[in-house]
């Protein structure tokens, strides 16, 4: 991490991430991993906004992650470079292979240039970090990213800085693996489905510190204005002489929809019968 001189307020209270000394030189990389990602504000393909406070930023090219790694089964790749992605909060490494195209994967902590990974469908392939392959051939007690829920769909789980799931059980009956995740939930996942080994890279990214409201406006992220602070036509918290309470049983959104609190999760969820605990019961 890094600190700006305290030249005013808002840099005074900055703390970003050294991107110097976490990336590597700049290198020529292929135009077909790259795509330019058209702004929508939060709207929809009506013009209506679904999604509130977003709008302006900066241009942003979208970096095409090989999250499957199945086309590449058996040929081995060379870490060239370690790039920083404004998509996601972790880095991207670009490999290069011999004969095939070379792609961007999610950088795990502690891979280096010039490193060499493999992915494969069987028990050949090293447990080395950043190399790809089935669940049920991975050692108990490894730290795994990048976790498949079906088979051949690609990494669902595990994607963001700093983040890591363990294998805490396999039964030799049973098809299922069991995996620890970061919110302590325990559940069951196919044993062909593929993960890659290792935690992902930046795992200081919670500790950043913007600093100044403009550094969120680069970042596309417009104003929250409190429910509050409106009037009565325009929020169901609004209204009032000077600072008043919300006059409801609970906060409700715009809409006047229960919020804070309010569980979402469909109770007949499909996936419920694979969550052997779950991370919201402490016991």
């Amino acid at each position: 991490m890094k600190k700006l001189k305290s030249l005013g307020n808002s840099r005074r209270n900055t703390k970003l991430i050294d991107y110097k000394k976490k990336l590597s030189p700049k290198i020529k990389r292929p135009k077909s991993l790259f795509k330019i990602i058209k702004k929508k504000s939060g709207r929809n393909n009506q013009g209506k906004i679904t999604m509130r406070h977003q709008g302006g930023g900066h241009k942003r090219f979208y970096r095409f992650i090989d999250f499957s790694r199945y086309e590449r089964d058996g040929k081995e790749g060379i870490i060239k470079s370690i790039e920083y992605d404004p998509n996601r909060n972790c880095f991207i490494s670009l490999v290069s292979y011999r004969y095939a195209k070379p792609t961007f994967i999610l950088s795990p902590e502690g891979i280096k240039v010039k490193d060499k990974i493999i992915s494969g469908n069987d028990e050949k392939v090293p447990i080395k970090i950043g190399n790809n392959l089935p669940l049920k051939y991975i050692p108990l007690n490894t730290y795994i990213h990048n976790i498949e829920l079906k088979p051949k769909k690609g990494g669902q789980l595990i994607r963001s800085a700093g983040t890591y799931a363990e294998i805490i059980g396999k039964e030799e009956k049973s098809k299922y693996v069991s995996i620890k995740l970061m919110s302590k939930e325990v559940r069951k996942i196919l044993g062909i489905c593929r993960a890659t080994i290792g935690k992902l890279s930046n795992g200081e990214a919670n500790l950043v510190r913007l600093g100044k409201a403009g550094a969120k406006r680069w970042r596309g992220v417009r104003p929250t204005v409190r429910g509050s602070a409106m009037n009565p036509v325009d929020h169901r918290h609004g209204g009032g002489e000077g600072k008043a309470p919300i006059g409801l049983k609970s906060p409700v959104s715009p809409w006047g929809k229960k919020t804070l609190g309010k569980k979402t999760r469909k109770k007949r969820k499909f996936s419920n019968k694979f969550i052997i605990k779950d991370r919201r019961k402490k016991k």
